[in-house]
């Protein structure tokens, strides 16, 4: 099930349109939502291997938490991309935690150098050591559990840190990948290598890599 909806500004319809081209040729029946009603209905959710949100901003009420939150920890996968997943439902501090981090700034915007950091893993199995990458990077808090997958220095009044961009993490018995790359669906052009990676945390989250 793809989100489709919240900011326009992370172009929804464009980045769901892709994923789901993508998806439906590795052999999933995707379905697209345009309303958060169906997070409250566990019974629909569960019926689902992945959860992709597309949502940046917006809001869930208490029923579509829960709902989200259990059908992860039941199994269900959650994947998604840059504002779409990580700035989605700002304040709601279950679904953060799920996530495994959150948007608070961009204040670089321009190029910059991503690092895969687990090369063993089959989600960046075949990427580039490094690649220079040019779009907003995202400065996010993040769970110190995660499994970091690439990561980007970032340079703010006068210090260095790694940033993760991409990771992974368990959410009881679902699986969860995400993606800070992303803003623009052109960038998926422009880096087939990043639309293949991103592909492949999706479809290992729904256990199916």
């Amino acid at each position: 099930m793809l989100l489709c909806g919240g900011w326009d500004g992370h172009y929804p319809e464009q980045i769901c349109a892709l994923f789901s081209e993508a998806l439906t040729e590795a052999g999933f029946h995707c379905e697209q939502r345009t309303s958060l009603d169906a997070l409250a209905d566990q019974n629909l959710l569960s019926s689902f291997s992945l959860i992709f949100p597309c949502w940046t901003m917006g809001a869930l009420t208490k029923e579509q938490a829960e709902g989200l939150e259990a059908a992860i920890r039941g199994g269900v996968g959650l994947g998604g991309i840059h504002g779409g997943m990580g700035d989605a439902f700002r304040g709601c501090t279950n679904y953060e935690w799920m996530v495994g981090g959150h948007f608070v700034g961009h204040p670089h915007v321009g190029p910059y150098t991503v690092q895969i950091t687990s090369a063993d893993s089959p989600i960046t199995a075949g990427m580039p050591k490094s690649f220079e990458y040019t779009s907003e990077q995202y400065y996010m808090l993040v769970d110190p559990a995660i499994r970091v997958l690439a990561e980007a220095d970032y340079t703010y009044e006068g210090t260095v840190c790694k940033m993760p961009v991409v990771w992974t993490k368990p959410f009881g018995e679902g699986r969860v990948f995400y993606n800070a790359l992303g803003h623009h669906p052109q960038e998926f052009t422009d880096h087939p290598d990043v639309l293949a990676m991103t592909i492949r945390g999706l479809l290992w989250a729904a256990r199916s890599n």
